[in-house]
C-alpha cells in the first residue's frame, strides 16, 4: 500500500470541487472521499479543508446549508454551484497542462 501523503500544494480546491460534483457532502465526508478515491494516499487535514471550503464559499464556487448526517448529527453540507462547475473545468485544464509539462521534462531531461 502506498504511503499516506499530504495534499499537494494547489490540489485541494480541484479535488474538493471534483468530489462535490457527485453531490452535496459535509466536510468530514469530503476528506474521507478524497482519502478513499486516492487509495488511501492523500490525506486532507481539517486545518486546511475548512479554510479552503470557506474561501470557496466566498468565491461562490460552493454553497452550504445545514443538514443531518448519516449518524444523525447536524452538519454543514457543501454543494457545487454553477460558478464552481466552471472553476472545476478551469482547474482541470490547468492541472492537465502542468502535468503534461512535468511529464515532458521527466521523460526528456
Amino acid at each position: 500500500m502506498p504511503k499516506e501523503q499530504d495534499m499537494p500544494q494547489g490540489a485541494l480546491a480541484l479535488l474538493v470541487l471534483r468530489v462535490l460534483q457527485g453531490g452535496a457532502l459535509h466536510g468530514y465526508a469530503i476528506a474521507q472521499r478524497i482519502h478513499q478515491l486516492s487509495s488511501d494516499v492523500l490525506q486532507v487535514e481539517e486545518g486546511s479543508l475548512y479554510p479552503a471550503l470557506q474561501k470557496m464559499l466566498l468565491k461562490g464556487w460552493v454553497s452550504a446549508e445545514w443538514g443531518i448526517s448519516d449518524t444523525n448529527r447536524k452538519v454543514r453540507l457543501y454543494s457545487l454551484t454553477k460558478l464552481g462547475k466552471k472553476q472545476l473545468a478551469d482547474e482541470v485544464r490547468s492541472y492537465e497542462a502542468v502535468t503534461l509539462a512535468i511529464q515532458t521534462i521527466l521523460r526528456e531531461a
